[in-house]
């Protein structure tokens, strides 16, 4: 199974807010990145607005073919509302705080269960994929089938911080969790730091995995090779 890439496009818009206007063009690059050979395009909208605008979800929709992946904080009701009007291929739930500057913990999906299961209900019905964000832990992977979800999205951040120093210490949990994810019938995503650097090892070490979603490092690789170059060799990394 080849493992899909969706490159979040969230410092696109950063880039484009920091001057006002539309320069870069943010519909424009997602369309490229599909072009380029992308198999998904994610953003993450923020309550502020600091970068995703909600208004660009709703532009991006009817222009995007590959797979639409929005993520967020279902507790927020405007966040909710915007994907049941969108209707994306995928939601990915994120317990992200007000104001954070970036995900950075995955959902305790056993204390926060009944919550999830009704959200995700909610999604489900209307035909949406969900994902639920999490540590590489066994019982956040049990917990989160409790809740009916379709995948989980393994957080990588601890996986990317520490695979210079040991990558086989640093991949070990995501082997397990990953491992257990499969047991219980749930697809497997993963994101958050991956790189050109440790890429590779995850995907060939977690051999389930559907998708993984991309965005500061591609980006910031992308200011050197080019956006098109710059897939190509992540897609290299995913074979």
């Amino acid at each position: 199974m080849a493992t899909k890439l969706s490159v979040n496009i969230n410092k696109i818009a950063t880039l484009r807010n920091s001057r006002g206007g539309n320069v870069p063009d943010l519909l424009k690059f997602a369309k490229d990145c599909e072009r380029c050979g992308a198999q998904g395009i994610t953003v993450h909208p923020r309550p502020d607005e600091r970068h995703i605008r909600y208004r660009d979800v709703f532009d991006l929709k009817p222009l995007l073919t590959t797979e639409f992946n929005i993520e967020g904080n279902p507790k927020e009701k405007r966040f909710v509302d915007l994907v049941m009007q969108v209707r994306p291929a995928q939601v990915t739930l994120v317990p992200d705080e007000l104001g954070q500057l970036t995900s950075n913990h995955g959902w305790d999906t056993v204390t926060h269960k009944d919550y999830l299961k009704e959200i995700i209900a909610q999604f489900k019905e209307a035909g949406i994929r969900t994902s639920i964000f999490v540590d590489a832990d066994e019982k956040m992977i049990e917990g989160a089938k409790e809740t009916n979800t379709d995948r989980v999205e393994l957080y990588t951040e601890s996986y990317a911080k520490n695979y210079s120093n040991n990558k086989e210490q640093a991949i070990h949990p995501f082997i397990i969790a990953a491992k257990r994810a499969s047991e219980l019938k749930l697809g497997i995503n993963a994101g958050h730091d991956l790189s050109l650097e440790n890429l590779k090892c995850f995907t060939t070490c977690i051999p389930d995995l559907f998708e993984v979603s991309i965005g500061h490092a591609l980006i910031s690789d992308a200011l050197y090779f080019g956006i098109e170059n710059t897939i190509q060799l992540y897609l290299r990394q995913l074979k």
